[in-house]
């Protein structure tokens, strides 16, 4: 999915973690960066997702990422580019230091410690 945030202006795309009135969790990346991610998943290099919590006031959209007729997917593309399915890729959150917030608050929890929280 692609998240449109606003104050400041930003997108992000990546995998829903949680949805709450507060706000959306998120494992992914900033959209800006998608050409980069890329060529380090390609050449094999390690990658970790960020996983960030938007507080809702800051949420403007929230969009499935599907193809829209001949223009593929942002998925569709990252597959294409690198051979490896993005939801793979995105959800490969279990070691190291995260950033847990906007903030930057980082966390060590693994994603199944975090589900349980």
């Amino acid at each position: 999915m692609v998240v449109t945030l606003g104050n400041p202006r930003d997108k992000f795309w990546g995998t829903i973690l949680a949805l709450a009135s507060e706000g959306l969790s998120i494992s992914g990346i900033e959209l800006a960066s998608f050409d980069d991610l890329a060529v380090i998943v390609k050449s094999r290099e390690a990658f970790t997702p960020t996983v960030v919590f938007f507080p809702m006031h800051r949420v403007e959209r929230v969009e499935l990422d599907l193809p829209a007729g001949d223009v593929p997917s942002l998925a569709q593309r990252f597959q294409t580019k690198t051979g490896r399915e993005a939801s793979v890729v995105l959800n490969s959150i279990g070691g190291g230091a995260e950033e847990a917030s906007a903030e930057g608050h980082s966390s060590s929890r693994s994603h199944s410690e975090r589900r349980r929280a």
